[in-house]
Parts: structure tokens; C-alpha cells; sequence
């Protein structure tokens, strides 16, 4: 019994001095608050490193609310980490390169049109049927820059009520055509016709003096000046077949006379007495002449009626009509 008590006295002094050691020196495995913020562990992420805050730990001893206040000012403190991912690019995936002929998904590639459907329309080509029919040589002879007419021309005029001059085979159906114009409220006036070789090269030198005063080179005069007055020879009045017509209330010579009355009734007409525009718009390259909307050219009432169907000036016509007509010849 007494052993026991020895025993007991023994344990307990072992015990208090262990507790007293223990308050006497401070534990090494807590670290110093201070040091918290510096405590770093590094973590991969994927291609970045992730960086986290480690904390301390607490002795468990303390009172909750302490521990609570010293966690809040530690992560205030504590520098903030996060997760380092590539920014997102604003720009937009390559669009994948197309074929020469691209077809949306899911449609079946459709078969070729053949040469006969769907083919598109030639603008030169006739609007439409040429029938080419029969016409004397002095109706369709042609006279462009490039074609004089024949020396030995000859050509039997009759006057006009204002002492101007046409071929007399043109003459009725002049009259007919300026009398219906009239009758529809209109007032036509034939401003030149006939010319003779002497006056049309008054007309035409006239004209390169004007732009050699203007400050043209001969070359350039001369070339501007054929533009708008035929080099004499060349001129479709000197065959009596061509007339520049005006309106009464508007006779100037210039690209407004399309806008008269007038003119806008002859332009419809002109083919129903055997007449037609002859320098239409946009044409120029090929006639030679600028765009007239004043001369008409007598070429008889079938082939006005053919150019007027077709939409061609006279030199795509009669190109078309010696291939078609030798052709013809041939088989």
C-alpha cells in the first residue's frame, strides 16, 4: 500500500514538471504569424503554375473568435494568387479555304446546263430574227469613216418646202413621217439635208479650226473633228439620204435634243416610214460618229423595220446580212 503511494506522488511530479517545460518554451511546430504570408506552395496547372497561400496552423487551444480574427487578417494581408491561362483572342478561326466552286453541305452538285439552256444573252447579239430582206444597193450603201461613198455617185434631189434638198426616192415617205409627227401636236423641223462636196468641207475645215483655236494639234483637230463632221466624202448628206431633224422650240445640235418631244416621237417611229437613227448611243466605236440623236437615214421600210427589231446600227447589220446572204449563196 505504501508502494502505491510512492508511486502515485512519483507520476505526478513527472506530470507537472512535463506541463511546466511544455509553458516554459514555445512550440516549434507552430510557425510565427509573420511568417504565414511568405509560406508559398507551387502547384502545376496544366501548361501555367498555379500559385496558392498557405496558412498557418493553430494551435487548436485557442478561443474560436481569436483564431476566426487572426485567419481574416492573414487572407487581407496575403498576396492573391490565381490560376495563369492565355487570354482569350478576339480574333476569329481561318475560315476554311473554298473551291473554285463552292456548294453547301448536304446539296447534291447540280448537272451542267447545256450549250443550249440557260446561256447568257450576248448584248450584241440581235433581240431578234434578222430576215434580211431584199433592198436596193442605194439604200443600204453604207458611208463611214472607213467607206467613201463611190465617186461616180449620182443622185436625183427634190426640194423641200424650206429650199433644203433629199433624194427623191427618200422624198415621200419624209413627208409622210414629218406630217404624222405634226399631226400628233408636234413640231419638227428638217435643219440640214443634202450637202454637196463643196459644203461639207467648209463644214468639216470650220470644225478644226474651232478646236485648233481651242488649243488642239492638227493631228488632234483633225481627229476630234471627224468625230462629229464627216471628212468630206465620207458624209451620208452627200447622198441625199440623211437628214438632221430638230425640234421648233429647241434646235441646238447637242445631246439635250433627245430630251424633246420630238425627238422622242421620232425615235419610235422613224422605222414605220423607212427611216432610222443612224449614230445611236453608245455605238460611237463602231459608226465612228459621236451619238447624233437628230440625223435619221433613209433605208427603206423593210430593213428599219429589221434594224429596229435587231437593235444593231447599220454596220453590225450589214456585216451580218453579206455573212447570212453568202452563206445562202453558197449552200
Amino acid at each position: 500500500m505504501k508502494w502505491t503511494k510512492r508511486t502515485v506522488a512519483l507520476l505526478a511530479a513527472l506530470l507537472l514538471l512535463a506541463i511546466a517545460a511544455q509553458a516554459k518554451g514555445p512550440s516549434k511546430a507552430s510557425p510565427r504569424a509573420g511568417e504565414a504570408a511568405s509560406l508559398i506552395r507551387e502547384e502545376p496547372a496544366g501548361e501555367q503554375l498555379r500559385k496558392i497561400p498557405v496558412l498557418p496552423v493553430l494551435p487548436k487551444t485557442e478561443d474560436d473568435v481569436t483564431v476566426k480574427t487572426l485567419r481574416e487578417e492573414q487572407n487581407a494581408s496575403a498576396p492573391r494568387f490565381s490560376t495563369l491561362e492565355p487570354e482569350p483572342s478576339d480574333a476569329k478561326p481561318a475560315a476554311p479555304a473554298q473551291t473554285a466552286d463552292p456548294k453547301p453541305a448536304g446539296t447534291e452538285t447540280a448537272p451542267a446546263p447545256s450549250s443550249q439552256e440557260h446561256a447568257p444573252e450576248d448584248p450584241s447579239a440581235p433581240k431578234k430574227e434578222l430576215l434580211f430582206p431584199e433592198a436596193e444597193d442605194w439604200q443600204i450603201l453604207l458611208v463611214n469613216p472607213w467607206n467613201e461613198m463611190p465617186e461616180d455617185y449620182e443622185v436625183t434631189l427634190k426640194s423641200l418646202d424650206n429650199g433644203m434638198k433629199v433624194d427623191e426616192r427618200a422624198y415621200d415617205s419624209l413627208m409622210a413621217m414629218l406630217q404624222a409627227c405634226r399631226e400628233a401636236g408636234l413640231a419638227p423641223k428638217v435643219c440640214s439635208a443634202y450637202r454637196t462636196q463643196s459644203k461639207q468641207t467648209y463644214l468639216y475645215n470650220n470644225k478644226i479650226a474651232r478646236l485648233r483655236n481651242a488649243g488642239y494639234s492638227k493631228a488632234a483637230a483633225e481627229k476630234e473633228a471627224g468625230r462629229w463632221v464627216a471628212r468630206p466624202g465620207t458624209s451620208e448628206h452627200q447622198l441625199g439620204l440623211a437628214l438632221d431633224i430638230v425640234s421648233t422650240s429647241y434646235q441646238s445640235l447637242t445631246k439635250k435634243q433627245e430630251k424633246t418631244a420630238e425627238q422622242k416621237w421620232l425615235m419610235e417611229h422613224c422605222w414605220e416610214y423607212g427611216f432610222i437613227l443612224r449614230y445611236p448611243n453608245e455605238k460611237s466605236e463602231i459608226t465612228g460618229i459621236g451619238y447624233e440623236p437628230w440625223h435619221y437615214r433613209y433605208v427603206g421600210l423593210d430593213v428599219a423595220l429589221d434594224l429596229r427589231d435587231s437593235g444593231l446600227c447599220l454596220e453590225e447589220y450589214l456585216l451580218l446580212r453579206e455573212e447570212a446572204l453568202a452563206e445562202k449563196d453558197w449552200m
